[in-house]
């Protein structure tokens, strides 16, 4: 009994140990449950609430928002700069960069020097609106790009204006010298100083295509001369006591407008006179006889020796060129003998490969100076350049010198050569001179000068433009000298459009930019990138 009472017993105990465990299970169950739940509801709550924060708070979001905030900054960063670099250049447009080949809108050292220079104020007034001038292409935009650099390089004695006609129809009322009412005339700007005013025209500022425009009434500009149009012009209306010369005419005389236009845009005051029916004018310190194809009268050589001694008191200059052909003229020969020199009816030709401008010709080369008129020069390591050349005999060197010489290894080709001849013949080892001048004195030093030039080639309009030669400059350093000016002759080349790309051409530039932009850079950009990434992987 008392065993099946004690196994009974033992039962009950298992019993209640098991219901006992089962219900702390249960509690255990329920309490984990309710953790769960609670866990869970926060969870949910700081979703809600704080979940921003936390993930700002986390790696992830750390690491992302210094990216985001550096992009960001990146931005502004150039966003703001940009701004500021347009204000800049809005306000100092000579800190925009050129890139083209030819500088196309960069303002070249003369002009720069001039406007930098300038003692008076000079306006300069575009005659249309500036949206309407802009809207004619790239060379007004060109146009209007330069004359703003040119402003800007004035310290504000240069101001540029534009004004509507259409809307000021009384803007023209003030300027009575001008013909406005010429449909056939193109006003494009006109360029003030005090009371003198030149008035430029659409041919003075831009080169085009004639036919075109005569045909077709398209105007297709092919260059432009823009900066030299405005600077001469300021040159003139600056200018209040210009030097008179006196260009003879009346003598079959070749072409020279050339020069002519060189004298005009240096503010010179360029007559034209016959001396079959005038004489050289009283004011007038230099006259020009450009190769004539006749002899001049003896009346005419007459008046010009006279003109030339004014009476005792000299300060003249007579500039002569003879023509190729070298027609007879005894005459004109007389009147050089007095100043110690003579012409050679033969042509120069030149054997030095360092004269020679190409070696298809002997009779187109380069001449030496001499000490007369090369300082003035802006630079005297550019040459002067002549073709069809006759030699200037200095008769008299107690009058006359020379003024440009050829190398020791030129000669003379005779025009009576006889077959056979033989140019080593010609080659005297001595140098020829192509320029030369007498010159003629008072008492009280005043002086009177005949300058005469062997080529008339040398000065034509496309040997006159080429800033490559000194031929322009050196023609206005004896015009300045001798009428004692002080300016320098302004010798502006014209800017073309056509190449417009960045001014790269030599294959070593070409290859270190490719390398710079192609491998360098891209390179760079990639190892920054690595070393970004690997630190940031191994935080």
């Amino acid at each position: 009994m008392s065993e099946e009472k004690n196994l009974n017993n033992l039962n009950a105990s298992e019993e209640t140990v098991k219901n006992t465990v089962t219900e702390e299970v249960k509690e255990t169950a329920q309490t984990e449950a309710d953790k769960k739940s609670k866990k869970k509801n926060k969870k949910s709550k700081n979703d809600k609430d704080g979940g921003v924060k936390a993930f700002l708070k986390s790696r992830k979001a750390r690491h992302g928002s210094v990216a985001i905030g550096i992009v960001v900054a990146v931005i502004a960063i150039v966003i703001v700069l940009n701004i500021i670099c347009s204000l800049l250049v809005d306000r100092f447009p000579n800190l925009r960069i050129d890139m083209t080949a030819n500088s196309s809108y960069a303002l070249q050292e003369d002009t720069v020097d001039y406007v930098s220079h300038l003692s008076k104020d000079v306006k300069v007034t575009i005659l249309m609106n500036k949206d309407v001038f802009e809207s004619g292409g790239s060379y007004m935009v060109q146009a209007d790009n330069l004359l703003e650099k040119m402003e800007s390089s004035s310290d504000g004695k240069l101001k540029i204006a534009y004004v509507d006609l259409t809307e000021n129809p009384t803007f023209t009322s003030k300027y009575t010298d001008i013909n406005w009412t010429d449909s056939s005339t193109k006003h494009l700007m006109l360029v003030e100083c005090g009371n003198q005013y030149k008035v430029l025209e659409l041919e003075d500022c831009f080169e085009y295509d004639e036919q075109a425009y005569a045909y077709q009434g398209t105007l297709q500009i092919t260059g432009s001369k823009v900066e030299q149009a405005v600077v001469t012009s300021i040159l003139n209306v600056t200018t209040d006591d210009k030097v008179v010369v006196d260009m003879i005419t009346g003598n079959n005389e070749q072409d020279y407008s050339a020069i002519k236009t060189l004298l005009d845009n240096n503010a010179y005051k360029v007559n034209e006179i016959s001396l079959a029916t005038q004489d050289l004018e009283e004011d007038a310190t230099i006259a020009v006889l450009f190769a004539p194809s006749v002899d001049l009268d003896e009346a005419a050589v007459s008046k010009l020796s006279g003109w030339l001694e004014n009476d005792g008191e000299y300060g003249r200059t007579l500039v002569y060129v003879p023509t190729a052909d070298m027609p007879s003229t005894p005459n004109l020969n007389e009147l050089l003998n007095e100043w110690g020199m003579s012409v050679d009816t033969g042509y120069v030709f030149e054997t030095s490969g360092d004269h020679l401008v190409s070696n298809s010709s002997p009779y187109a080369f380069l001449v030496d100076y001499t000490n007369y008129y090369k300082d003035g020069l802006k630079n005297s390591g550019i040459p002067v350049v002549v073709s069809d050349a006759h030699a200037i005999n200095v008769t008299d060197e107690n009058t006359a010198h020379a003024i440009l010489n050829t190398s020791s290894s030129a000669g003379i080709y005779p025009l009576d050569a006889e077959e056979g001849w033989d140019y080593n013949d010609a080659i005297t080892g001595e140098p020829i001179c192509v320029a030369a001048e007498g010159v003629k004195s008072n008492t009280n030093e005043q002086e009177s000068k005949l300058v005469v030039f062997g080529s008339y080639v040398m000065f034509n309009s496309n040997i006159m433009s080429y800033n490559s030669y000194n031929n322009s400059a050196y023609l206005m350093n004896i015009m300045n000298t001798v009428s004692g000016k002080d300016d320098t002759g302004i010798t502006i080349e014209t800017k073309s459009m056509e190449s417009t790309e960045l001014g790269v051409s030599d294959v070593a530039t070409r290859s270190v930019i490719m390398v710079i932009f192609v491998i360098i850079i891209p390179i760079a950009v990639i190892v920054i990138g690595l070393v970004f990434w690997i630190r940031r992987r191994n935080k």
